[in-house]
């Protein structure tokens, strides 16, 4: 084992058993209430759950989850961006959160300088999810959509949603176009592509692997810059066409001045609770790569998809809200 790894290793043990590192608001076993700004069910809520649970006996207290959706994620978000900043209440984000609303909303509730990061916990690229009916490579697929432009359809959450910017950017890296048909969530998408009805699906985690484990269409390729390790056969578009990457993220962010402290404290217990084989393997099978990183880590990243992704934007024109 490196030097490094061991040296990091010891931070982390510190920052979790260190009393003084402990904020009043941990010290005196208060809940620390997780936000997810979705619905349940969804992977952000996943993710928010499973991290809760091993975070818990990790911190020594009780650490809950708290639904609060609406408005893109932005009322979750506002809400977690009032909160008082004592490392008791945190946000689950996810890429629409801090880097796609700031970018297509003029009237959001809060920005991104409001939340101090704590943690990137996973990278979640979409998949290509294709009838099976259809071709079954890259190429073929290619070949199909630029015989017929515009006959291929796929189903997005609305024109500033993750997975329709995901699909317009990859479309037009491959120089396709397809028509897109708008949905108020992934389910009534997958429920039209099980009828047959809507040709590709464009969606991340759970519904694109199930689907193509159960034969009821197949993943041609992945929007993430490497492939998938459950899914070595799989092909990456960027492997196509190397500015093809488009892929969310979720992170663990609290109240902008929280204490340092506790910040420490928060990310040294959402990395361990990671390393849990279980928690892994789950988000694995989730179609999720595990990251962990530290705050200064979390923010670099968020800033660098931030600068990635404001000239994609400008270049789609997409309505600014």
């Amino acid at each position: 084992m490196s030097s490094t790894r061991i040296a990091r290793r010891s931070l982390l043990a510190a920052a979790l058993a260190a009393p003084h590192l402990a904020t009043p608001a941990l010290a005196q076993g208060r809940p620390v209430t997780l936000v997810v700004p979705f619905p349940p069910g969804g992977s952000t809520d996943l993710m928010g759950r499973l991290l809760a649970e091993r975070m818990a006996p990790l911190l020594g207290q009780p650490v809950q989850v708290e639904n609060r959706p609406g408005a893109a994620t932005a009322v979750g978000a506002e809400y977690v961006a009032r909160a008082t900043p004592d490392g008791a209440t945190l946000l689950v984000n996810s890429g629409t959160t801090l880097t796609l609303n700031p970018l297509l909303m003029r009237s959001l509730p809060y920005r991104p300088e409001d939340f101090a990061p704590v943690s990137l916990l996973s990278i979640l690229p979409f998949a290509f999810v294709l009838q099976n009916r259809l071709p079954k490579t890259i190429p073929e697929f290619v070949a199909l959509a630029k015989a017929q432009p515009g006959r291929l359809n796929y189903g997005t959450n609305g024109p500033s949603s993750f997975n329709n910017i995901a699909a317009v950017l990859v479309a037009e890296q491959l120089g396709i176009r397809m028509q897109d048909v708008t949905y108020r969530g992934d389910a009534q998408q997958l429920n039209d592509f099980l009828a047959g009805t809507l040709d590709v699906l464009v969606v991340g985690g759970a519904s694109a692997i199930g689907t193509h484990r159960n034969g009821q269409g197949r993943i041609i390729g992945w929007t993430g810059d490497r492939r998938m390790p459950g899914f070595p056969e799989i092909p990456t578009f960027a492997e196509t066409q190397p500015e093809a990457v488009a892929q969310t993220y979720f992170g663990l962010v609290a109240p902008a001045r929280t204490p340092a402290a506790a910040i420490a404290r928060l990310a040294a217990a959402a990395g361990e609770a990671l390393k849990e084989p279980g928690f892994r393997d789950r988000l694995l099978a989730e179609g999720q790569f595990v990251i962990g990183s530290g705050p200064e880590d979390c923010a670099a990243f968020m800033q660098k998809e931030a600068a990635r992704w404001a000239p994609v934007l400008r270049r789609m024109n997409l309505q600014i809200e």
